[in-house]
């Protein structure tokens, strides 16, 4: 266990957030494309076809959390960890429903959130790529959505439809694939547990409106909008972020 100092404030690790809400939206990508992007980060996408790889768009409301009560909204990308050996070629649904079995991690390119304090907890203690914005998270209905504006700009208006029950996916331990960012210079790893409960599932599923914002440019650059490979929504989802641990370059 690890303790931060935070705005005043002791935050100790692993973070848990004991109640949250969340819509996820994925997207298989020209694996070109999705380099490019992630240049900067050393990183290597995950190609679960030929010529392919996998965006994830995603909106949590956490309502009970070690960092507070807050909306957040992420970019991020299946990736291979870094040293990796030569990876063997998966179906897409194959390599989602078990990346781990399947080596690969999420790298968090951008994740902006609306409130201060979550936003200098995670670029400190994880180094998640954190920024203020304007997120309005709306799930009171069957239809889920999420609505960024970021410096008073539209960036992206994301609608996910509802999905088939899927109960409560059993990982073991609570396992996720681990997640990875670079901030400053610095690569890091955050392993994390995820417990989701009320979930549904479709095959496509969102609609996207993109603004004139800089990353609504990049997204569109990765041929959004377009048909999602699936969408998921989960009612109630408890999760505990570990320690970062630093990815040294070979």
């Amino acid at each position: 266990m690890a303790s931060h100092l935070i705005q005043g404030r002791r935050v100790e690790t692993p973070v848990r957030v004991r109640d949250a809400s969340m819509g996820t939206a994925m997207y298989l990508v020209r694996a070109d494309a999705a380099r490019a992007v992630l240049a900067y980060s050393g990183m290597d996408v995950t190609e679960v076809l030929p010529g392919k790889a996998v965006c994830t768009l995603v909106f949590v409301r956490y309502r009970d959390s070690d960092l507070g009560d807050y909306g957040e909204f992420g970019v991020g990308f299946l990736v291979r960890p870094p040293g990796a050996g030569p990876a063997p070629r998966r179906g897409p649904l194959a390599g989602l429903k078990d990346v781990r079995r399947s080596g690969s991690g999420v790298f968090v390119h951008w994740l902006p959130v609306d409130q201060g304090f979550t936003l200098e907890a995670g670029r400190d203690i994880w180094g998640f790529p954190k920024e203020l914005a304007d997120i309005d998270v709306r799930l009171a209905t069957p239809y889920k959505r999420c609505v960024l504006r970021k410096d008073g700009r539209l960036v992206i208006d994301l609608l996910i439809r509802p999905g088939i029950p899927l109960g409560s996916p059993r990982l073991p331990g609570g396992a996720a694939p681990d997640a990875y960012t670079r901030l400053e210079g610095l690569t890091r790893r955050v392993p994390w547990t995820a417990r989701p409960r009320g979930v549904r599932w479709r095959p496509g599923g969102a609609l996207i409106r993109l603004g004139n914002h800089p990353v609504a440019k990049e997204l569109s650059e990765l041929g959004l909008p377009k048909r999602a490979l699936m969408t998921a929504t989960a009612g109630h989802l408890a999760m505990a972020f570990e320690e970062a641990e630093e990815v040294r370059e070979a």
